[in-house]
């Protein structure tokens, strides 16, 4: 329902208790919401399915802790806007630019903070390029990969596996798909990781991740390949640089961070919960069923889906006012006490990909890397276990992820695997990964400089290798 606009200078800040119904606004960041988010919910949710909170320092929002009601925001896009340019705070100076949380909620002229007819020439762009990858060459390449980081950290017995596994498996996934040399791969992936972090550099990741993508870019104009990346500059959206740029950064943003969370919290809830141990011990490895856990309680994206109200009104019978940023909490939404438990059982209805016209376009293969990573690890490592109690590992800080910061294990030692897959033959002498599909882009064929890209890449990883 909407309520008629009142003078701006009679509406109190976003938070205010005057505003609020006495409510203060509870902080999203530092340790304690870090180690316990759940209990920031609970709390929250005591005031109905929307409510105050503070993502940072200063910086003010609405988070939407409801199911039904994330739904209604999701799917009301003549109601809410994703464009972040509607955001006042930030417009009049209140939030500064250089705030950590901006480059997380900033504009960028891609598919997620577009609306309308832009918002569908640009997802379409995205989904049919993604489209063209094949789903069981994927498949094989993620193994490949998976097998190479095993075979290192095999023989030693014990592992960091969010630094050693989860944050790098990604990271050879993403540089293969969208044909990316390791000198741009690292400055994506260092920059992206950053803007994600309430302790980094924010200006500095955004920096870095700009200069990355803007050579990816210059490097897909001169020579495409079959690659993603080569895909989305042939699409007949007619993409210009910039917004190329963008879409890579969109895709970057969904194929690193929260993909490493995805994997490494799928793998402490496989080493921490009797339910998944039972299972294994037993000669089963229910990996679809600890990924679809993972994305109903510890979705890798905590709180985001951001939308700004087009006109004052009352969502959940809490008045709203344009310009206001509210955020989705999907965890809290997908863990709402009204709704009934036995819901989330065998189904995939959580919000862990968001809902409506905005719905992640890559969950397919996100889902897929995932669930190949934690079975390979499994399979080569069957005696795998925690090295340190579940309940001491430490979360990363942030308002937007959950995101461990260490996930330390250890297990019997193992050799490294025989053939191609696995030990560094596989990396200095590989074969053309399958995982692309061999159709062209914008070119019949391969041109040479593309193998003189891919060889580089490789040497990297043999460096890598060899420490």
């Amino acid at each position: 329902m909407t309520t008629p606009r009142p003078s701006r200078d009679a509406v109190p800040p976003l938070g205010c208790p005057a505003h609020t119904g006495a409510r203060t606004a509870e902080r999203l960041y530092g340790p304690g919401f870090a180690a316990d988010p759940m209990a920031s919910y609970t709390r929250l949710r005591a005031h109905g399915s929307v409510a105050p909170v503070e993502i940072s320092p200063g910086v003010r929002a609405w988070l939407v802790t409801g199911y039904e009601t994330a739904l209604e925001v999701l799917r009301s896009p003549e109601r809410f806007s994703k464009d972040p340019r509607r955001w006042q705070a930030l417009a009049d100076g209140t939030v500064p630019a250089d705030s950590p949380v901006v480059p997380m909620m900033m504009y960028r002229p891609n598919a997620l903070w577009t609306d309308g007819e832009e918002h569908g020439r640009l997802r379409g762009a995205i989904t049919d390029s993604l489209g063209r990858l094949d789903p069981n060459a994927l498949r094989g390449y993620v193994e490949a990969s998976a097998d190479t980081l095993i075979d290192r950290i095999g023989p030693k017995g014990r592992a960091d596996l969010l630094n050693e596994y989860g944050a790098v498996l990604p990271l050879l996934v993403f540089n293969q798909l969208f044909g990316c040399p390791p000198d741009i791969g690292d400055k994506l992936v260092e920059g992206m990781s950053g803007i994600f972090d309430a302790d980094a550099d924010s200006e500095k990741a955004n920096g870095l991740l700009t200069e990355g993508v803007a050579e990816l870019v210059a490097l897909k104009r001169r020579h495409p390949g079959p690659d993603v990346a080569s895909w989305l500059m042939a699409h007949p959206a007619q993409l210009t640089d910039e917004e190329m740029m963008h879409q890579l950064v969109l895709l970057m943003g969904g194929g690193t961070e929260p993909q490493q969370n995805l994997i490494c919290n799928g793998l402490r809830l496989l080493l921490s919960d009797d339910r998944f141990a039972g299972d294994l011990a037993g000669g089963s490895m229910p990996v679809e069923d600890a990924v679809d856990e993972v994305l109903w309680t510890d979705p890798p994206l905590a709180n985001y889906a951001i939308h700004y109200p087009l006109h004052d009104l009352e969502l959940d019978g809490t008045l709203v006012c344009e310009g206001e940023p509210i955020l989705i909490s999907l965890a809290a939404a997908n863990t709402d006490p009204d709704l009934a438990r036995d819901r989330r059982t065998g189904n995939r209805a959580h919000l862990a990909w968001s809902a409506g016209p905005h719905t992640c376009p890559a969950k397919g293969p996100a889902r897929l890397i995932a669930e190949v990573a934690l079975e390979k690890l499994l399979d080569r490592l069957p005696d795998i276990e925690l090295a340190a109690p579940v309940g001491e590992l430490e979360w990363r800080q942030g308002p937007f992820h959950r995101a461990l910061a260490s996930l330390p294990v250890r297990f019997p030692p193992i050799s490294p695997a025989d053939g191609p897959a696995g030990g560094s033959e596989g990396i200095t002498n590989p074969a053309r990964s399958s995982s692309i599909p061999p159709a062209p882009a914008s070119t019949a064929s391969e041109p040479g400089s593309a193998n003189v890209a891919r060889h580089r890449w490789w040497s990297f990883l043999a460096r890598w290798w060899h420490g």
